[in-house]
């Protein structure tokens, strides 16, 4: 199996994306380029490395899998995993982990204004995330296995998941968790959810991309676009870009289009697909579309054209099945809820750690050294 992996290499095609790469980088590395040249630049990178995975994901199909054994069974893994394919993907996942946060705490600790262009940091979190990428491409050309071949397929669709549910919860107070109605989450909540966000979504974010080989089906190739924006947007940190309303919303939309393209494609047209499309469209029209400035006759006309194409597809499909409709904003709204508050008591806790008398007695010893 390696000795198919280990030929044709193809290092014409690996340094002409890294050459790419490196022209990517050179349009975005300025400060002064404006919000909108950020994210165009930004979206093409990210279309342009999709085509590379396409291109040289050709030479992953003589690959012999294991038969599919349904929903909990990931395909795309090796039959007999060896040490090295193991290694190799934890070993590209821990050092893309830690290089990530790493830069998170420098921006944190040491950047902290917001620019309409790009920081230095901003320029290394692209230029890691192009290097770990090539090196992901690299890993899966040799050895094949992602994370997938050790943990749970749930583990990387939740992952996302939560990074949506997240979000929710940051935006609560600005655009309400429902029709604008803001749940009962406390400012200090939201306040630790927006501080230490970026961690969260830099581990959803990579966890998930290690997980998948770099192989060029449909389904793979559109959560790869879909990762490496996500990628793009957690480089621009402290950049008005990263707060863009309608950037951000982009991102949050796109996992409509790539949950019911993948449903499309494992189960076909009479497959589950409606319950993903309506399913965070739903929230879009429940909550997201609040959020940007949209005009009550616009969110009147969007909410309109979502019940007559549901009702389209369901007179099709059948009325029976239209429940499906409410399970993913049933799940989603219910982990906001569940999340918010672990939060809270974490806070809770905390305090209460800080103000035991062992804490308060360790503080009076240390001010009497002193």
């Amino acid at each position: 199996m390696l000795s198919i992996l280990a030929t044709d290499v193809t290092p014409r095609k690996g340094f002409l994306s890294m050459l790419i790469m490196c022209i990517l980088l050179s349009m975005l590395n300025d400060t002064r380029r404006p919000v909108r040249y950020v994210v165009l630049f930004g979206v093409l990178g990210s279309a342009v490395l999709t085509g590379l995975v396409w291109l040289l994901g050709q030479r992953l199909q003589g690959i012999v899998l294991l038969p599919d054994q349904g929903a909990s069974w990931y395909y795309w893994k090796l039959p007999e995993p060896t040490v090295w394919t193991r290694a190799t993907a934890w070993l590209g996942y821990a050092l893309h982990q830690l290089a990530s946060w790493g830069l998170i705490y420098y921006a944190q600790t040491r950047v902290r204004r917001y620019t309409t262009g790009l920081h230095p940091v901003n320029v290394i979190a692209l230029a890691v995330n192009g290097l770990f990428i090539a090196l992901h491409t690299v890993q899966t050309h040799l050895f094949y296995d992602g994370l997938a071949q050790d943990v749970s397929i749930f583990s990387s669709q939740g992952a996302v998941v939560l990074l949506l549910v997240v979000v929710l919860v940051m935006e609560n107070k600005r655009r309400g968790m429902v029709l604008t109605w803001s749940a009962p989450i406390s400012t200090e909540v939201i306040r630790i959810a927006r501080k230490y966000h970026g961690y969260f979504f830099s581990w959803a974010v990579i966890y998930t991309f290690w997980y998948h080989p770099m192989e060029a089906t449909s389904s793979h190739l559109i959560g790869f676009f879909y990762m490496f924006l996500l990628l793009l947007q957690s480089s621009l940190m402290f950049t008005t870009t990263h707060t863009n309303r309608w950037w951000t919303l982009t991102l949050e939309v796109l996992v409509a289009v790539h949950g019911t393209i993948v449903a499309v494609v494992n189960s076909g047209p009479n497959g589950m697909w409606p319950m993903f499309l309506f399913g965070f469209v739903a929230i879009f029209v429940l909550t997201q579309m609040h959020g940007v400035g949209l005009s009550r006759a616009a969110r009147w006309w969007l909410a309109g054209g979502f019940a007559v194409a549901l009702i389209a597809v369901y007179s099709w499909r059948g009325f029976s099945m239209i429940d499906e409709v409410i399970r993913i904003p049933a799940i989603e709204y219910l982990i906001a809820a569940v999340i918010a508050f672990l939060i809270w008591a974490g806070i809770r806790v905390t305090k209460a750690v800080r103000r035991s008398p062992s804490s308060v007695d360790a503080g009076e010893n240390d001010r009497s050294r002193l």
